[in-house]
């Protein structure tokens, strides 16, 4: 019929080089890695490296920037190999938390104060998957966001960590994620 005809093309492809760059299409996503027991037991070493202890856990903390309205946004964390989430909704599973499967959340405020926002939990739904953790907003204002999740080391060894993303999922053009990381469990 008459009008215009409007098409997306899109491609899925694997990268040849494993080690990928941070990259911001309008998400800036930074992850770190901290150990809730001890802090001797997860190091970030001078190559750049992580350093978990075996069977220990280690808290998770991902921030994701965005400088405009985003909707349907999922943040998605690859964990490495060598660990799995924890629930931190079920009993024993030793956090200090036992109401949610996130330690927490942080959002801040442009530092000029543009515009005021309550203090609530960001995420709309969260998942644990055993090779992912997951957290989902329908809308997501100009700002910076801050999640936690909680993995522990089940497998000695050296593991490529995926970079965690940050994405519109009807709009994947608009994404971000961090770097590639080396995790070694010992």
């Amino acid at each position: 019929g008459n009008g215009r005809l409007y098409y997306r093309i899109a491609m899925n492809s694997a990268p040849s080089n494993l080690q990928l760059k941070a990259v911001n299409y309008g998400f800036k996503i930074e992850r770190i890695y901290a150990a809730i027991d001890d802090p001797s037991y997860v190091q970030k070493q001078s190559d750049g490296t992580w350093k978990f202890k075996l069977q220990e856990k280690i808290q998770v903390t991902l921030t994701m920037t965005t400088t405009q309205q985003r909707y349907h946004i999922a943040l998605v964390d690859y964990l490495p190999a060598g660990c799995e989430p924890l629930n931190r909704k079920l009993y024993g599973t030793l956090t200090d938390n036992t109401n949610s499967s996130i330690t927490g959340f942080k959002r801040n405020n442009y530092s000029d104060g543009r515009r005021p926002y309550l203090t609530i939990g960001w995420t709309d739904h969260e998942n644990l998957r055993d090779e992912r953790a997951e957290a989902f907003r329908s809308i997501l204002w100009p700002g910076v966001y801050e999640w936690n999740h909680v993995m522990r080391a089940t497998c000695a060894g050296t593991f490529i960590t995926p970079p965690a993303k940050g994405e519109e999922m009807y709009s994947p053009e608009n994404f971000g994620r961090c770097a590639t990381e080396m995790v070694i469990i010992d």
